[in-house]
């Protein structure tokens, strides 16, 4: 069972319809009681990285979250801006992350007369750098669709499962013990976001 985490901001529906069609059970909820019974986590998120840490923060979630996570350590996969609110801190706001991660979220800055726009936008290739359950099967074409103006920068190279390019090489999945992040959307990715996902599931 995937416990898909429903503090307001994510597409719920799509990530649970994606499960759905790759078999694997999963419930969106909120309610602090399922979360403490909870087996494996995913943090979704579209949005502002500022705005979700509030409710996060707000909604009671913070401390329950971090029991199943740092404690438990069960896994957890957070996706999209979710993947952003593992790091330390963002660019996009002064409210920090939940640093389960030693990373940081930085926004892509490139020079007035490129043509590299951002938003990054469409599908782009992930490069897979480091063995890892959660990239079973994947090879130098397997691609992903991004939607982001901020990116992860992980302190520690070992902590990168792979790199995707976008004027710079930046941190598209990375890992630290129970903790993955993927920076793309898999619920958006036909077959190769249900590989990741049916990887996740697995673990």
């Amino acid at each position: 069972m995937i416990t898909i985490i429903n503090y307001g901001m994510g597409n719920l529906g799509s990530v649970q319809n994606m499960f759905k069609r790759i078999g694997v059970p999963s419930e969106i909820t909120s309610e602090i009681s399922k979360i403490e019974k909870a087996q494996k986590l995913l943090l979704p998120g579209v949005g502002a990285f500022g705005a979700a840490m509030q409710r996060i923060e707000e909604s009671g979630l913070r401390n329950i979250l971090d029991k199943k996570v740092l404690e438990e350590k069960i896994p957890v996969l957070g996706i999209c801006l979710g993947m952003q609110l593992l790091t330390r801190s963002s660019e996009e706001a002064s409210l920090h992350g939940l640093g389960w991660i030693p990373a940081q979220t930085l926004k892509f800055n490139f020079p007035g007369d490129s043509s590299l726009k951002v938003p990054h936008m469409g599908w782009n290739i992930v490069h897979p750098i480091k063995a890892s359950r959660l990239t079973e099967n994947f090879s130098d074409e397997t691609r992903f669709y991004f939607v982001h103006s901020y990116y992860v920068k992980a302190d520690h190279i070992e902590d990168v499962l792979s790199t995707t390019h976008h004027g710079i090489d930046f941190h598209s999945i990375i890992q630290h013990e129970n903790i993955y992040g993927a920076q793309f959307h898999p619920e958006k990715s036909h077959k190769f976001g249900m590989r990741l996902l049916e990887n996740f599931a697995r673990i």
